[in-house]
């Protein structure tokens, strides 16, 4: 029996043309394929412009392939619909600075097309939930890197989603939000959903990801679980995680592509 599939690559391509009349151009994407399982933990590593976030936005229907099939749910990506059930963390976040944490949250639950008590209920449990009750009523622009971060969080779960996208959540983050963030991941890894985590804090990536991909110049490297990894590039594996052996592991995919 098949295992169902919370997202799918298969021989993604994607080009950004440059010049007046779109010659030549900058390939961000060569032939990726990949397919990540319902209620599996999924990791991106990779230098920036390896094509992690792109690959993400192409599955978010934010950024259109050149080429190649993309599955999002079980049904193809230009099939709108199924962005209801996803959560995202955007790399950079630029929320309304105007807008108060409870706001925010009710807006983005609106967008899942919930009703407006269920969005108001899981909004406020979820900010306490994150730490931010006690600033649910305060403007936006006033909170901190690390407060955004949480918000960022709690955005990305209003809708209960199915698949969590993760960009980058962690950075700024202070030892109590991480923790926070990464009993939020396990957590939901026992309710059967799934997540693709972004990053380049290589502890989150170990500590909480099933398997990783490795992309390098747009392709995929590397695709397996960290201890295989670590195996088959002869870090030692009994190390804890978050030590050097996993970064260790990484370098021959780094070497002479490092700008």
């Amino acid at each position: 029996m098949q295992e169902a599939l919370a997202a799918s690559f298969e021989n993604v391509t994607k080009v950004f043309s440059r010049g007046l009349f779109g010659r030549g151009g900058v390939v961000a994407l060569r032939d990726v394929s990949l397919s990540i399982l319902s209620g599996e933990v999924f990791g991106l590593v990779g230098l920036n412009r390896s094509g992690k976030t792109i690959l993400v936005k192409t599955l978010l229907s934010i950024c259109r392939p050149t080429s190649g099939r993309i599955g999002r749910l079980g049904r193809d990506w230009r099939d709108r619909s199924t962005l209801a059930r996803v959560g995202y963390v955007h790399e950079s976040q630029a929320f309304p600075p105007y807008l108060t944490a409870a706001r925010l949250l009710q807006y983005y639950g609106a967008l899942s097309r919930q009703p407006a008590s269920r969005i108001r209920r899981r909004g406020k449990e979820l900010l306490e939930r994150v730490g931010l009750a006690d600033r649910s009523r305060e403007a936006i622009g006033r909170f901190s890197k690390g407060m955004l971060q949480r918000l960022a969080l709690a955005q990305s779960l209003v809708n209960d989603p199915e698949l969590l996208v993760l960009d980058e959540p962690s950075e700024g983050m202070d030892l109590a939000a991480r923790r926070l963030f990464h009993d939020v991941i396990r957590q939901r890894k026992k309710q059967g959903r799934s997540a693709i985590l972004v990053s380049h804090d290589l502890s989150d990536i170990e500590r909480l990801c099933d398997r990783v991909a490795v992309l390098r110049g747009g392709t995929v490297a590397f695709v397996g679980s960290v201890a295989q990894l670590k195996n088959e590039f002869g870090a030692d594996q009994s190390s804890p995680a978050g030590d050097s052996s996993f970064e260790e592991a990484l370098e021959p995919f780094y070497a002479g592509a490092r700008h």
